[in-house]
């Protein structure tokens, strides 16, 4: 009788251990959200791991055999966990990461804020530098963009002119477009 009830115990406990680390899932989830598939996979190795949790606790206290008792304590460590504790560790432990993350992030700007201000300046800088020897450069490349935009019209325009005698037979579409 007494390694009955310790087996029931264990089952209790071991309820309330498959939904506190369920509950570690949930607080990961919107702390990060995911898409479907992720959340899928998560699904999928935490009930791996609680089959293999299962049949490791079936085989080392009830030498493999199933126990209707330890589904039963199994399910009630859920319901009382689920019912007195669960909705509080995921709601508030999930808003205080929240909250220490936004704290150190705005931490970071803040220790961050005067290199971003020396980068600026040293991009401007450098900017300033790149103009003063590139303003050439920028006018060569409108230079070329203007005389390779003037020879595609001519080159338009060439391909449209009508053949005179000496170059032979005309083309269809001039032929129908001169009737």
């Amino acid at each position: 009788m007494g390694s009955e009830n310790q087996f029931l115990y264990h089952s209790f406990l071991f309820g309330i251990y498959i939904t506190f680390i369920y509950d570690m899932l949930r607080i990961f989830r919107r702390v990060i959200p995911q898409g479907v598939f992720l959340v899928s996979l998560e699904d999928m190795c935490f009930w791996t791991y609680c089959g293999m949790e299962v049949f490791l606790l079936m085989n080392r206290d009830s030498n493999g055999r199933l126990r209707w008792f330890a589904v039963l304590g199994a399910f009630v460590g859920i319901l009382l966990y689920q019912k007195l504790v669960s909705s509080f560790v995921v709601t508030y432990v999930s808003a205080l990461i929240l909250w220490l993350t936004g704290r150190i992030r705005r931490l970071l700007v803040w220790a961050v804020r005067p290199f971003r201000k020396l980068f600026a300046v040293l991009r401007i800088r450098c900017a300033k530098r790149v103009a003063a020897a590139g303003g050439g450069l920028r006018e060569a490349v409108r230079r070329r963009k203007n005389r390779l935009t003037s020879s595609g019209k001519v080159l338009t325009i060439k391909g449209r002119r009508k053949p005179t005698s000496e170059q032979g037979k005309e083309q269809p579409w001039q032929e129908r477009a001169e009737k």
